[in-house]
């Protein structure tokens, strides 16, 4: 058996755990495996944490000396200021990286003055000298290992979504109610009364914990009925947003990994798992296959998952929709939005209150225009009337 490392090993009560110390942790393991003749295999996942470990991706802003909860103490007090005001400061400090992020999106604009604030340099600097650096690339610096590949186990959607659903009736059949309840009871009860819950950061903001606020809070306060409403929506919710996460996982492997080409972004080889029966032949034994020979430093017989990349596109444009009064970051964003309907809407009120003012406009003439008017209209009328005489 492998040993496996970094199970449940963080209080659910630490907020501040974040990426970098992700990063650090798993990269000592990673090279203390190395130094055994080892070979570490990484599952994810959180495939942003999984980036943090392949690429010299991330900036450690903290001066030295500085203890993690100020500085992570930072981040979250910004967090807690507007939106569009904290936007606006990015811009005056890193105009660039402010261009790249929504106002909306706070916890990235929080990080972008975090890195500034503590070090004097902006975020978009510090991510133009890791992409300058030898082997850096699109995705960020050089490759912190060398010779890695990617293994991407994928499934017809239709096939995968049965599965996601009944993940969900295993987990419940396992007891996934009664460990709710006592993580609800131990670490959020008191929170809730105090009405400090916080589902956006820590432990609280995985998924499979605040589908079931409702039902928790109210559980043994209300009917049966109403309180196996609560349970049946929560349910429904745990498998609606297990299946959103795992679309947005695909997307990130095709995004990140299979759109954009370079040296310093290492083969994906899919295996196709569909077909749970052929799991030896479709499965374990290509992957045996490509891992050994990477380790004996040959090319693997089976060739890497390639997609047609749009280099053209910009992930990170920014636009600006005067009509709808948004921000919209992206090029494929832009393009979608344009075609939306509230966009469409805002245009054709636009074009029909345009067209009032131009009615109006057009009835506003003198009046002596409207006696010439009149006057051609008699005399018109008079000529029709001498035409039916004849």
């Amino acid at each position: 058996m492998c040993q496996h490392h970094m199970i449940s090993f963080v209080d659910p009560l630490v907020t501040n755990y974040t990426v970098v110390d992700f990063r650090n942790k798993a990269t000592a393991l990673i090279e203390d495996i190395f130094a055994r003749d080892k070979i570490p295999i990484v599952v994810g996942g959180t495939n942003y944490y999984i980036e943090s470990l392949l690429w010299k991706v991330l900036i450690s802003a903290k001066p030295q000396g500085m203890g993690t909860a100020k500085v992570i103490d930072r981040k979250v007090e910004l967090e807690k200021e507007d939106g569009h005001a904290l936007h606006k400061r990015l811009s005056q400090v890193d105009p660039e990286m402010a261009a790249k992020l929504h106002p909306h999106d706070k916890r990235k604009v929080a990080r972008s003055l975090q890195v500034f604030e503590e070090t004097g340099i902006s975020h978009s600097e510090f991510l133009h000298r890791q992409h300058a650096e030898e082997g850096g690339g699109p995705l960020g610096g050089p490759l912190k290992f060398p010779n890695p590949c990617i293994l991407w186990l994928h499934a017809e959607q239709t096939v995968l979504d049965k599965r996601l659903d009944k993940r969900v009736d295993n987990m419940l059949a396992a007891g996934l109610l009664d460990e709710l309840r006592d993580f609800h009871r131990r670490y959020n009860e008191k929170k809730v009364a105090e009405n400090s819950q916080d589902y956006q950061h820590g432990i609280f903001q995985s998924i499979g914990f605040k589908e079931f606020h409702e039902y928790l809070i109210t559980e043994g306060k209300c009917t049966p009925e109403t309180s196996n409403q609560l349970l049946k929506k929560g349910i429904e919710a745990l498998k609606q947003v297990t299946k959103r996460y795992a679309r947005k996982q695909n997307r990130w492997v095709k995004n990140r990994f299979l759109s954009r080409p370079g040296p310093g972004v290492p083969p994906v080889y899919g295996l196709e798992v569909s077909d749970t029966s052929k799991w030896e032949e479709s499965v374990l034994e290509p992957a045996l296959e490509i891992v050994q020979s990477f380790i004996q430093g040959q090319k693997p017989a089976a060739a890497p998952v390639k997609m047609p990349s749009n280099e053209t596109e910009n992930k990170r444009s920014y636009h600006m929709c005067d009509l709808c009064d948004r921000i919209i970051i992206g090029d494929r964003e832009w393009a979608a939005h344009v075609k939306s309907k509230s966009h469409l809407h805002q245009l054709k009120k636009r074009r029909l209150d345009s067209d009032a003012i131009t009615t109006i406009e057009s009835q506003s003439i003198s009046p002596d225009r409207d006696e010439e008017l009149e006057e051609k209209g008699s005399l018109g009328q008079n000529d029709e009337e001498l035409k039916s005489s004849i």
